[in-house]
């Protein structure tokens, strides 16, 4: 950065220093923070810059100043700049890391944040909200930050019209990295938000350009525009669940933006609600989502719409787009009895459709006769119904330089995206001198670690293991005698003799691992006896620590046998608690016997606020026998429809004598209460109780099919919002009444 001539220069080496430099800025005059750790660091920065001499706060040397433990920054005054910082292990200890006001009577106006980095500076618990940053006043900048690893609730940037000086704001936020969010399992996970619904009658007049999105994951609103007069150009969505929501607010401009969904579950486009939106030169490609996450969603709205619902859409004009190997185009999306007012006097116009398949990309929930059509191409796939103005044709499709792929035919150059349309690059963006995460497997990253048979050998192996390693344990007896506290990702495999596992673990302790932040654990050709076990209330093999975990974590069981947890009534396989979230539970090719408890306990979340325990739980080719509890209890309860799961899965497995046990309360050898995406099929069920599914909001798609009941009760299946008949696809089920023998 240029220092302009005459400045002041204050360069401090601790917090009294800046402090008392603080106190005397002038125009021009420049604050350099000493290289190194800042610790506990609240930084206030306020003064009258001008456009020729901006207050500046800067790193002595970029990225070489980390604001660790309870650290934020706050600008008041005008023409103030700031670059060069690190928010790094630790946490805001206030509603925001970043705020564009010192305090409520002191905004930021015309100022600007360039070149700092926010990684991974979460609040403990997942459920205890703020914003990263939380921009106020007029005509700010942010521009090549980098932000990335946001674990807790709530938005990572919002841009607030609370108060006079904060609307109609002509704010820019451009060339940013917005690094990964991961799925928070509640609402409150956007990215990027402008406007409440509250303020959603005024216009912020705030330009988002030439971002990168980078699997952005939160929840079902990426982009979440809930103001007026907002322009969306030249972003790129990259393997991100979710769309660019134009929630609340009218006159929206959203054009030249990119999203690649690579095939990746929930990615999304753009969903268009209210009135006066303008989509153009947008390009989509292998997005998989669908209903509110489809590549492109035009809403019905609720009649005399409060500002905090859906107001109907009036005016949208939606043209030149591509949508390509994608999986659903929603029109009148979200129809229902309360939503029944459809788009009306919109446009949509020389766009080009294909989906991912032969079968329905164009569903159509509703009546789309105030949406008139002209000039479109459907390129692959089919609509639900004929639209007059959408002519389906193969069209040949070639990739150009810019990555976009577009019609061989000279004669649709005015149809679909203009051949000029150039996506930024990650390398764009953000900042040069701070690295992007890479996309990893946590597990079979690092070094084989040996371990003999024996006692507490295997705790031994763990203490001196680093994430990523595999602990690879000889056949024999290995008996555990304290719990694993585990805190990275670690592989502990048994060595398979003659095609078997002879691989034995026994621990004598109420649990054998107890996952902390930052653990992730894969299991493979062991057996795991509950023999030695204490009768302790609440035994689980696996649990999750009664202290919130910030980040999700993968659990994975591979030719895994788990017996003899029959000490005490209720002796789980694996038990997750509150305010965690498994991204992925994984069981494949393992057995379970005599166990007094549920294999997979996932309902702690109980307060019905969308909250739960398990994104994806999947289970294959397994086999459960004389089990008390259930094979799983998944429970999301509320009305909040911004999360895509749980999702579940169980295959080909074997169930005999599950669920009979006389304290298991659900008296279901399955419960799963408001799972989103359910298949249950090719199962066999056998002297067990029956399996119960509740429905609760959302568009839920669930499978049973092609099981076979024998001395089992039928599913019994609940709905606590729907009105009309069971959402379930039960097909191909056969029911025995023949006892096995």
């Amino acid at each position: 950065m240029a220092v302009p001539a005459q400045a002041e220069q204050y360069f401090v080496k601790n917090i009294d220093e800046y402090n008392a430099a603080a106190r005397k800025l002038v125009a021009g005059d420049v604050i350099i923070l000493a290289n190194g750790r800042w610790r506990d660091f609240e930084i206030k920065i306020s003064g009258k810059g001008t456009k020729a001499k901006p207050i500046t706060l800067k790193s002595q040397d970029p990225g070489k100043v980390f604001l660790t433990g309870q650290s934020n920054l706050r600008i008041g005054g005008e023409y103030i700049l700031v670059t060069g910082l690190v928010f790094l292990d630790g946490y805001s200890p206030t509603g925001e890391v970043i705020s564009f006001r010192r305090s409520k009577d002191d905004l930021a106006r015309n100022s600007r944040v360039t070149e700092v980095v926010v990684d991974g500076f979460s609040k403990p618990d997942r459920y205890d909200d703020d914003y990263w940053v939380g921009m106020y006043g007029k005509n700010n900048r942010f521009d090549h930050n980098h932000l990335s690893g946001k674990t807790n609730k709530g938005v990572t940037f919002a841009v607030r019209l609370d108060s006079k000086g904060s609307q109609e704001n002509g704010h820019r936020i451009d060339h940013n990295y917005f690094g990964p969010r991961p799925v928070l399992g509640s609402n409150g996970g956007e990215t990027l938000r402008i406007g409440t619904s509250k303020y959603s009658m005024f216009n912020s007049n705030t330009l988002v350009e030439n971002n990168y999105f980078d699997r952005c994951d939160g929840e079902v609103e990426i982009i979440s525009s809930k103001s007026g007069n907002n322009i969306f150009r030249g972003n790129v969505f990259h393997h991100s669940r979710g769309t660019l929501t134009l929630r609340h607010g009218d006159g929206n401009l959203v054009e030249n933006n990119v999203f690649f969904g690579g095939g990746k579950d929930h990615t999304g486009g753009i969903r268009v609600i209210n009135r006066s939106q303008t989509i153009r030169n947008n390009y989509m490609e292998g997005l998989a989502g669908t209903g509110f996450s489809s590549a492109l969603t035009i809403m019905n709205g609720v009649p005399n719409s409060p500002v905090n619902r859906y107001v109907q859409v009036d005016n949208a004009i939606i043209e030149r787009n591509t949508i390509v190997d994608s999986q659903e185009i929603a029109l009148a999306g979200g129809a229902d009895e309360e939503r029944s007012a459809p788009p009306v006097n919109s446009q949509f116009r020389a766009n080009i459709m294909g989906g991912s398949g032969d079968g329905e990309l164009i569903r159509i929930d509703d009546d789309i006769s105030g949406i008139r059509f002209s000039n479109n191409i459907l390129i692959k796939g089919k609509s639900a119904e004929p639209i007059k103005g959408v002519n389906s044709k193969a069209v040949a499709m070639t990739r150009h330089a810019n990555g976009l792929l577009y019609p061989d035919e000279p004669a649709l150059k005015n149809v679909g995206v203009a051949t000029g349309l150039a996506p930024v690059t990650i390398d764009q963006v953000g900042v040069s001198w701070y690295p992007k995460p890479k996309e990893e497997n946590p597990f079979g990253r690092g070094k084989i670690i040996s371990v003999m048979s024996g006692e507490d050998n295997l705790t031994d192996a763990y203490a001196g293991a680093q994430a990523g390693d595999t602990l690879q344990l000889a056949p024999g007896n290995h008996i555990v005698n304290r719990v694993i506290a585990l805190d990275k990702a670690v592989s502990i495999v048994g060595i398979k003799q003659n095609g078997a596992a002879k691989t034995i673990i026994s621990f004598a302790r109420p649990s054998l691992v107890e996952i902390k932040e930052g653990g992730n654990l894969q299991l493979a050709n062991l057996t795991i006896s509950g023999e030695l076990a204490p009768d302790s209330v609440g035994n689980s093999v696996i649990r999750t620590t009664s202290y919130p975990i910030q980040s999700n974590f993968v659990i994975e069981l591979d030719h895994v046998t788990v017996r003899d947890l029959v000490v005490n009534k209720s002796f789980n396989v694996i038990t997750l608690g509150k305010s965690a979230l498994a991204g992925r539970l994984t069981i494949t090719d393992s057995t379970f016997n005599d166990i007094s408890g549920t294999v997979v306990q996932a309902a702690a979340e109980t307060e019905d606020y969308g909250q739960y325990n398990a994104e994806y739980v999947d289970i294959t080719d397994t086999s459960f026998s004389n089990i008390e509890g259930e094979i799983a209890n998944i429970y999301r309860g509320g009305r909040d429809e911004s999360t895509f799961g749980p999702h579940f899965k169980l295959v080909g497995a074997s169930i005999k004598n599950v669920g009979k046990g006389s304290n298991n309360a659900s008296g279901a050898s399955l419960t799963l209460h408001g799972i989103q995406s359910g298949v249950l099929s090719h199962n066999k069920f056998i002297d067990s109780a029956p399996l119960k599914i509740v429905q609760t909001v959302g568009t839920p798609k669930v499978t049973v099919s092609h099981n076979e009941f024998i001395a089992t009760p039928k599913p019994i299946i609940e709905e606590m919002v729907w009105t009309g008949g069971p959402r379930i696809d039960l097909s191909g089920n056969i029911f025995t009444t023949a006892k096995s023998k």
